[in-house]
């Protein structure tokens, strides 16, 4: 993979290398082999090419499923690289930009400045750095040219069904869906929007001593730089090998982040990329990174609550009639495929404690390309997805993935009971 260099922005040639990554993979999977030579080339061309690309190659890094078992170890090994690294733009693109942003030079915005990447991503790289009274930040920059590159993608089609492929069934409303979709990538590139949601979401958990969100720094942020406090901790790699009551504590407060943020804040975090998590001692875990935030609200919000409750009680029959509610479903065929797959997905908790495995994240993503040949069926009653629940996806694909690799029973249930009496709603 290339280390350096700029962001291919045509949508044409963009489009070409996405067929060539697909192309390979299909003569791969046809052939039967472990799809090293495919796998390389992939990690290859989706790191440079960056923007919705890149986060496809990410994704299938660690959501368990979307890789056929033949090919998941040499697909994983690849792209778990591209995942912790992705091609980085060079240091005066980045300078220049910063210094466009915020409107001054390098050295007069950070009394230190370090111009090689701890980090870099599908949209932007991270730098440290340290400000005129020593405080220690990172702060991270889009790759010039994202916002082409991203736009570029957004109008393949191809492109957008790949990210859908990735997140459930597109059920008949798919211009609608593809539209919830472009504004949610839209918004990543809005890092005064995500300065904004940072803060919310640190505001949300304070007085948590196990969960952390770096404080954003204002006066050296702007749309395309966002600059925060420096954080430290292990990668979700090594926070697997810890002991099982560390790894249990860690889940247990990914688990209160996530579905706090979901139900009493409502807002989820859509982004649940493994890189987007610090571990240290004692279950405490940094969050970073709240550029895809998909909002819960009025409505939604009650009924995802009235949701959960009906599992922590475990009211089989409240939990039904709840979640084809939630799900707008009108019967037929398609309502007890769907209604029986929500129920599969909240087995954390019903069954508690729970180990959330990577067989079981397999078996969901497995769940919803059966459910998908239901919308082929005529019977009028197959209903698209309701909005933001696209992204809500993620949870049980993207989030469930991470909680996989921790390995360890946990009392879901009784870390949501906790935040929903101290919120009032139970």
């Amino acid at each position: 993979m290339s280390n350096e260099g700029s962001v291919p922005r045509g949508r044409l040639s963009r489009l070409a290398k996405m067929a060539s990554v697909g192309a390979r993979t299909g003569a791969a999977l046809l052939s039967r082999s472990s799809g090293e030579a495919a796998a390389a080339h992939a990690a290859e061309v989706l790191g440079n090419m960056r923007g919705l690309a890149a986060k496809i190659g990410q994704m299938a890094s660690y959501v368990d499923g979307m890789v056929p078992e033949a090919q998941r170890a040499a697909y994983e090994s690849a792209l778990t690289k591209l995942r912790a690294a992705a091609p980085r733009s060079s240091p005066e693109a980045i300078v220049a930009l910063v210094e466009e942003e915020l409107g001054g030079p390098i050295d007069k915005l950070f009394a230190e400045w370090e111009h090689d990447p701890f980090a870099s991503a599908s949209i932007g790289q991270v730098h440290r750095a340290t400000l005129s009274d020593g405080r220690k930040v990172a702060v991270k920059v889009q790759h010039p040219g994202i916002e082409k590159a991203i736009e570029a993608d957004l109008s393949n089609a191809a492109v957008v069904n790949r990210v859908v492929d990735t997140m459930g069934p597109k059920g008949m409303d798919a211009k609608r869906i593809f539209e919830e979709i472009r504004t949610r990538f839209r918004e990543e590139l809005d890092y005064e929007l995500e300065a904004k949601r940072q803060e919310e979401f640190r505001a949300l958990h304070a007085g948590d001593d196990k969960i952390r969100i770096p404080s954003v720094v204002r006066e050296r942020s702007k749309r395309r730089v966002l600059t925060s406090d420096l954080c430290a901790g292990t990668t979700l790699e090594e926070a697997a090998d810890g002991s099982e009551s560390e790894r249990r504590a860690h889940a247990e407060t990914m688990w209160r982040f996530v579905f706090k943020g979901n139900l009493v804040g409502g807002k989820f975090n859509a982004d649940p990329h493994p890189g987007n998590y610090l571990f240290a001692e004692d279950g405490v875990v940094t969050f970073l990174d709240f550029g895809c935030v998909q909002p819960i609200e009025g409505v939604r919000l009650t009924r995802a609550q009235e949701l959960h409750i009906a599992a922590l009680g475990k009211d089989e029959a409240a939990f039904v009639e709840k979640a084809k509610v939630l799900l707008e479903t009108r019967g037929g065929a398609y309502e007890k495929a769907a209604v029986e797959y929500s129920r599969k997905c909240f087995e954390p908790l019903f069954s508690p404690p729970f180990r959330i495995t990577r067989s079981y994240v397999a078996e969901l993503v497995d769940g919803v390309r059966d459910m998908k040949a239901l919308l082929f069926q005529k019977d009028g009653n197959v209903v698209p997805l309701p909005p933001g629940m696209v992204f809500i996806n993620r949870l049980q694909f993207g989030f469930y993935s991470v909680l996989s690799r921790l390995d360890v029973d946990v009392d879901y249930a009784q870390v949501e009971r906790r935040f929903f009496e101290e919120a009032g709603l139970l």
